[in-house]
């Protein structure tokens, strides 16, 4: 029987395949689409995305395909300036396509022992108290048996349907058209019209992507009846020529989309032995460059949990902590992305909130603190009550032989000891404990779960001894 069946491949499910197989669980990742999408729906990763790559060893293999951008505007285009003072090693967005990153996580995974199986599509899912039985499309009626399976499979997840886990929230009011194609005139000429029509029009955007090719996005005229029909090139013309005045003699088109401002989540995220996580949790604008993020975070979170329930050593609860953490994450992010989207409006009343909040976020701490809710490095999961740090994430900081992080590769949890009296026996085939110290930690030890988030911080032993079941089980015997 495969361990854990993942139903989507697409980053969300590929960076949870990763996670899982750290810790030598029979991954199976099915995806419906034949090959991966060119379609560069994500051009980021924002901070907490990029500490969670450094965490696992694979930052190195992204930052030469990207471009850092210390640069203003990720919350509702405000501000012109990146704050400063983050509180993290990377204090940058990287730029980076999504089509890229898709294809980075599909190696790993891939290197680590995952099956990726493409051209395989999830129409049926039956669970009993031993396992899960997935139905594939296809003449032959395939079925797999696993002992989980995880919903990765989108906004309009099959997963999810088929479990009949409601999807609250609210509709789209207005569809942004998205498209990829050649122009017609000089690439000044539309530098210059695009600067001036976005000083009252930010759902708007022209984008070279080389090879003569733009991305084009657009506000359509309305809300489209079925959004899986993709616009035409006809439409992109008349909208452009709405909004600019000029339809830039578009051309040639690669791939036309939409999108909504629909906001949806999930009621929970786990029935039984399914879970879902990614787009298939939650759904919202791309107001801010959220979605992609959000999901790799999810898998961040829910992999060592699961891969401890498959191995056995789970203490009770753990599993139902990846939807207690996450739910609310989620749902400030569907907040946030909401606010975004008013203040992009071009209703009178929008305009001038809008004014208003460009004044706020000229103070260094408003600044501060939008950036860091859409970055996400100031997620606190509820651990328990004690120091300041519980239930934060850790920072990536230097010591005294070599950086914090860098001892984070392998996804085990971390008892960074700088009193050098502590122990973790009994843990030790899930804890590393590393003595050493760093000026940068205002505690004499913490314990990091291996999503690098502190549960527990001091130096009383019987009180470390305490907390080390709630998170990594009985000790071994």
């Amino acid at each position: 029987m495969i361990d854990v069946i993942i139903a989507g491949g697409g980053p969300t499910g590929l960076m949870l395949a990763c996670e899982l197989r750290l810790h030598g669980v029979h991954v199976v990742v099915l995806e419906r689409d034949t090959e991966p999408s060119g379609f560069v729906r994500a051009l980021g990763l924002h901070v907490r995305s990029i500490e969670v790559l450094d965490q696992r060893g694979l930052l190195e293999r992204f930052l030469p395909l990207g471009r850092q951008y210390r640069v203003g505007g990720f919350f509702a285009g405000l501000a012109d300036s990146w704050p400063e003072q983050l509180d993290t090693a990377h204090s940058y967005v990287l730029g980076i396509p999504q089509t890229v990153t898709d294809r980075l996580l599909a190696e790993r995974a891939t290197e680590l022992g995952a099956e990726i199986r493409r051209g395989h599509e999830v129409v049926g899912v039956s669970q009993d108290d031993e396992g899960v039985s997935v139905e594939l499309a296809g003449g032959a009626g395939t079925t797999l048996r696993s002992r989980y399976l995880v919903g990765c499979d989108g906004g309009r997840s099959t997963v999810r349907g088929l479990l009949g886990i409601g999807f609250p929230g609210e509709p789209s009011r207005v569809d942004t058209l998205i498209g990829e194609m050649e122009v017609g005139v000089p690439q000044e000429t539309v530098a210059e019209v695009v600067a001036e029509v976005r000083k009252t029009q930010r759902r708007f955007g022209l984008g070279p992507m080389g090879d003569g090719v733009y991305r084009v996005v657009v506000p359509a005229a309305a809300v489209a009846g079925d959004r899986s029909v993709p616009p035409g090139l006809d439409e992109f013309r008349e909208q452009l020529r709405a909004v600019a005045g000029t339809d830039f003699g578009v051309h040639s088109p690669r791939r036309l989309s939409r999108f909504g401002d629909a906001t949806r989540l999930a009621e929970r995220y786990r029935a039984g032995r399914v879970l879902l996580a990614g787009d298939a949790a939650h759904i919202h604008p791309p107001t801010g460059g959220q979605g992609l993020n959000l999901g790799l975070q999810d898998a961040f979170n829910l992999g060592w949990k699961l891969a401890a329930e498959v191995a056995g050593w789970a203490p009770e609860g753990l599993l139902d902590s990846y939807g207690s953490e996450r739910h609310p994450v989620a749902a400030d992010v569907l907040d946030n992305t909401r606010a975004q989207m008013e203040l992009l409006s071009t209703a009178p009343g929008a305009v001038a909130v809008r004014r208003l909040m460009s004044e706020l976020i000229g103070f260094e701490d408003v600044n501060r603190y939008l950036i860091e809710k859409l970055t996400a490095i100031t997620v606190r999961y509820d651990v328990g009550e004690g120091s300041g740090l519980l239930g934060r994430r850790l920072r990536d900081m230097e010591l005294k032989r070599g950086r914090l992080y860098g001892l984070m590769h392998e996804g085990r949890g971390l008892l960074l000891d700088q009193t050098g009296r502590l122990s973790v026996d009994g843990w030790a085939d899930r804890i590393d404990h590393v003595v050493d110290v760093s000026a940068e930690l205002d505690a004499p030890a913490v314990l990091l779960r291996p999503d690098g988030h502190v549960v527990w911080a001091g130096e009383d032993r019987a009180d470390l001894l305490a907390r080390l079941p709630r998170w990594f089980g009985a000790a071994a015997g």
